[in-house]
């Protein structure tokens, strides 16, 4: 019984194995699908699966693996196409995903989620209004894009500790800067005016900053208006005080209208003090400020600047009564400013005086970074009618700082576009206080004006001399003395019409300048024609030794008088507007036309140069002939005073005029200017006191003016020892 129990066990495990997969290969050809695809997928067919929307295989969507399972797509991933519109957040969730606002935003319908950017409907949610903040009581909420922020109230500001426009900013009332007298200065209008400031500073409110404001601009000019004891203060102190005065009033002004309520302000006060003020929490666009004095455009950015807090200020004060602080300041001109005027000039400038025509102008912005301006500021100051002459121009310049000078006006960084209707534009990229200057520019020495006024002046009073004393003297009169007058007239005139005419009036040269011009180029030129005449007399005289052997009178006119006329008609005729320059009555450089002067000049100099030579060369010897024993010393002392006298005669010295190329070079300038402007007294001396016959003329009218026998005597006595020696010289006026 045991075996055949045993042998028939296998075999019906076997007979049940091969039901078992007979019955799973019919369920697999009756549902034709795998039972073994994996959690969140279904069954395509026997060998393939797919995942359920929301889930992703490695293999893809369809998968054949049976190892392979289905995991969660992040539809807000990086790579995912789904979007949900502006300010809003997507949300993942398991095989799905959804849309939310952000915080801040909520959707119109008020419902919470939504599925796509076409449902999108957030808008910003106004805290200040849903009674969601708690803004302290000193602050007013601010609504600001998804969330609030709460900031002082005007004419408040954070207390210790706190920063403003913050959710938990707590603000206490603003006080006025602390505001002292620069030390080291001591003036009793200053220290009254300062004693004000510090009662307003206790008594001030910001619902009173508009009283402030205007008790303080009366107190400021009350103080400018009879400054007395300020105006005795040495130059450098006073401009210090100036520009400390300057920054603390534009701090206090800065604070009380930060203070003040409303958006705009203007005051007038009696002392035509003019302020305008424009305040805005949210400026856009550019604005214009200002009144009759100046009027300034820059845009609100310009104005805010990096400041994140507190209202906008912008704010102009035009004060005549600064002009006392700031009298007798000096200008600094920069390089590329220097180098125009040079250029226009053709001459050195050695700096500008100024005069204030316009209002000073203090401007003031909540931005007090404004050495730099992102975008420039356009002026349009107001001032007097006076209007520029000769190397003077309207300016607009600012009031800088200095260590040195306390302060003085400058240029740099602003342009000055144009003048109409006394009111100048201007532009500028930074700010400061302002104000319109008439620059007189200083292109020559005033050390050389001064000795070319004075040593004309003598030259007048000696040339005048001259004249009479070759007219009245008649043993003197000749040949050589109608040349020595000739030469003086022609001097004189044209000394008189360049000191009272040279200068020129207006910015172009008119028909007096014009005129005056031709006038210096006739009488100049023929000064050297005389000169030239003069040479020639020597030459005969001391040459050819023949005393009467000169040119008659009317060729010495004719000479004298015709080439420098027809030089100045040919002249006129060839160009008539060469005759004014940009800067004198005189001729003009650019195109050449100076040359119809100096080419006539230069001529006569060199020969007159070659007659200088002979005859100092036949000197000497006549020298050595009369007196074989004098001594080589006093030889030469009279050789060179015989020289030097001739080469002051002849036009010698305008030789350094000649070389002077460089307007720069100092001691040809000065060289030729001395010499020059004293050839009237060198003519009076040489030809006049220096001469035997015209002193005993001088002593004998003397005699009859003093009724004086004892100076007859002398005359007579003079006479005859001057005959005496006649033998010896053939003429005394030959030296």
């Amino acid at each position: 019984m045991g075996g055949p129990r045993r042998r028939s066990f296998p075999l019906l495990l076997q007979v049940l194995g091969v039901l078992l997969i007979l019955l799973e290969a019919g369920s697999q050809k009756t549902s034709d699908c795998a039972r073994w695809c994996p959690p969140k997928s279904t069954c395509i067919n026997a060998t393939a699966c797919r995942c359920s929307p929301g889930y992703i295989s490695s293999s893809g969507e369809i998968f054949t693996s049976v190892l392979e399972s289905c995991d969660d797509i992040n539809e807000c991933g990086p790579s995912s196409t789904v979007s949900c519109g502006k300010f809003a957040d997507c949300q993942n969730t398991e095989g799905s995903y959804y849309c939310t606002c952000i915080p801040g935003y909520e959707l119109a319908s008020g419902a919470r989620t939504f599925r796509n950017e076409s449902e999108n409907t957030c808008q910003d949610v106004d805290e200040c209004s849903s009674g969601q903040p708690t803004c302290h009581s000193s602050t007013v909420c601010i609504n600001t894009v998804g969330s609030y922020k709460c900031r002082c109230l005007r004419g408040w500001e954070p207390k210790p500790g706190f920063q403003d426009k913050q959710p938990n900013t707590i603000c206490e009332e603003m006080s006025l800067p602390t505001w002292t007298p620069p030390p080291g200065i001591k003036s009793e209008n200053m220290s009254r005016f300062f004693e004000r400031v510090q009662d307003l500073r206790r008594n001030f409110k910001p619902a009173l900053a508009q009283g402030t404001m205007q008790d303080l601009v009366k107190s400021m000019d009350e103080l400018l208006k009879e400054p007395r004891d300020l105006e005795a203060l040495p130059l450098t102190e006073r401009h210090h005080m100036a520009t400390q005065f300057l920054l603390g009033l534009e701090t206090v002004l800065r604070t009380l209208a930060e203070a003040m309520p409303g958006d705009s302000f203007t005051y007038l006060s009696p002392s035509d003090t003019e302020l305008s003020l424009m305040i805005q929490e949210h400026g856009e666009g550019n604005i214009t400020i200002g009144q009759s004095h100046a009027r300034m455009l820059l845009s609100w950015d310009v104005a805010t600047g990096a400041r994140d807090s507190g209202p906008t200020v912008v704010g102009i004060l035009s004060s005549r009564n600064m002009e006392k602080l700031l009298a007798n300041a000096s200008m600094e001109l920069e390089p590329e400013k220097k180098a125009e005027l040079q250029k226009i000039y053709q001459r050195p400038v050695h700096g500008a005086r100024v005069l204030l025509l316009s209002p000073v102008n203090l401007v003031f912005l909540s931005n007090t970074n404004t050495e730099k301006l992102d975008s420039p500021v356009t002026f349009a100051f107001s001032h007097s009618g006076k209007k520029p002459e000769s190397r003077q121009e309207l300016i607009c310049a600012f009031w800088k700082s200095n260590s040195t000078k306390g302060g003085y006006w400058a240029t740099t960084g602003c342009q000055t576009l144009g003048t109409r209707n006394y009111s100048t534009t201007c532009r500028c990229n930074h700010l400061s206080s302002f104000a319109i200057l008439m620059a007189h520019y200083d292109i020559e020495d005033w050390k050389l004006t001064l000795i070319t006024k004075v040593g004309l002046s003598l030259s007048l009073v000696c040339l005048l001399l001259c004249i009479l004393t070759f007219l009245l003297v008649r043993p003197i009169q000749g040949s050589r003395t109608t040349v020595h007058l000739h030469l003086c007239i022609c001097l004189f005139v044209g000394s008189a019409i360049f000191l009272a005419g040279i200068e020129k009036e207006g910015e172009k040269p008119g028909l007096r300048c014009r005129l005056v011009a031709g006038l210096l180029h006739y009488f100049f030129l023929a000064a050297f024609c005389w000169m030239s005449l003069e040479g020639v007399e020597l030459y005969f005289l001391v040459v050819r030794v023949f005393q009467g052997q000169g040119l008659s009178k009317w060729k010495l006119c004719l000479i004298g008088y015709g080439v420098p006329l027809l030089v100045v008609a040919i002249s006129a005729a060839i160009k008539s507007e060469g005759y004014g320059h940009n800067l004198y009555c005189w001729l003009d450089r650019e195109s050449g036309f100076l040359w119809s002067f100096l080419g006539p000049v230069i001529l006569v100099v060199l020969c007159n140069a070659v007659v200088f030579v002979t005859t100092v060369w036949k000197l000497t010897q006549k020298f050595s002939e009369i007196n074989p024993d004098m001594k080589k010393l006093k030889k030469a002392r009279v050789l060179t005073i015989t020289a030097v006298a001739q080469l002051l005669v002849l036009g010698g010295t305008w030789v350094f005029g000649l070389f002077l190329f460089d307007p720069q070079s100092q001691l040809l300038s000065y060289t030729f200017t001395i010499l020059n402007c004293l050839q009237g007294l060198f003519l009076f001396v040489l030809h006049c006191l220096l001469n035997k016959k015209v002193r005993e003329e001088y002593r004998r009218w003397a005699g009859r003016v003093t009724g004086s026998k004892y100076s007859e005597f002398t005359t007579s006595t003079s006479g005859t020892s001057h005959n005496l020696m006649q033998a010896h010289r053939p003429s005394e006026s030959g030296m």
